[in-house]
This record gives C-alpha cells, sequence and structure tokens, in this order.
C-alpha cells in the first residue's frame, strides 16, 4: 500500500474518531436547559449502580457456604462508606478490600 494511502486512511480514521467524540458535547450544548436531560442527570446515576448490584449479585450462590455473606459484607461497607464520606473512589475501594477481606476469612 502506497504510504499516501496510508497516510489518507489514518486521516479518516481521526476525523471520524474526533467527530464522534465531540458529537456529545455538541448535541448536549442544544440540550443543556432541556427537562430531560436534567431528569436523566439526577436519575442515571442511582439507576446504573442499581443494575450494576442487581447484575454481581444476581450470580451468588446463596445454598452454599458462605450463603453470600462475602458480597453481603462487601455491598453493606461499601453503602456504609459512602454514606459516611461521599467520595465514589473511597467507596469503591474500601468497599472492594472489605469484601475480599470476607471472602479470604470466610
Amino acid at each position: 500500500m502506497p504510504d499516501w494511502r496510508i497516510l489518507l486512511t489514518l486521516l479518516v480514521i481521526f476525523a471520524v474518531t474526533y467527530a464522534l467524540r465531540l458529537a456529545p458535547f455538541v448535541a448536549l450544548r442544544r440540550a443543556r436547559n432541556s427537562a430531560v436531560v436534567d431528569y436523566l442527570a439526577r436519575t442515571m446515576p442511582l439507576g446504573v449502580m442499581a443494575i450494576l448490584v442487581v447484575y454481581t449479585l444476581a450470580s451468588v450462590d446463596i445454598t452454599t457456604v458462605p450463603h453470600g455473606l462475602p458480597e453481603l459484607i462487601g455491598v453493606g461497607a461499601t453503602a456504609g462508606l459512602h454514606l459516611w464520606r461521599r467520595n465514589a473512589l473511597l467507596s469503591i475501594i474500601g468497599g472492594t478490600a472489605v469484601y475480599l477481606a470476607a471472602q479470604a476469612l470466610l
């Protein structure tokens, strides 16, 4: 393949990638004061977290030892840390550490 074709291919890839990354910002600029965007901004984080918790806990087998206890402890620690400090990074790291410790000990 000639060099000019490689360069042209890379330029097209760059342009498409840039346009796709820029598109949400351009679209939201027009809808900044929209009631729908405001509603989604308020409700989406909680909805996403609820879906992640259900998806994570769906595969827990409560009929065998340790009966989902490490998962319950991890979820409780994550929720407790978040209610205490309102820091997502602390909640995620702390809850994961507590879950792994509970899994190792139980």
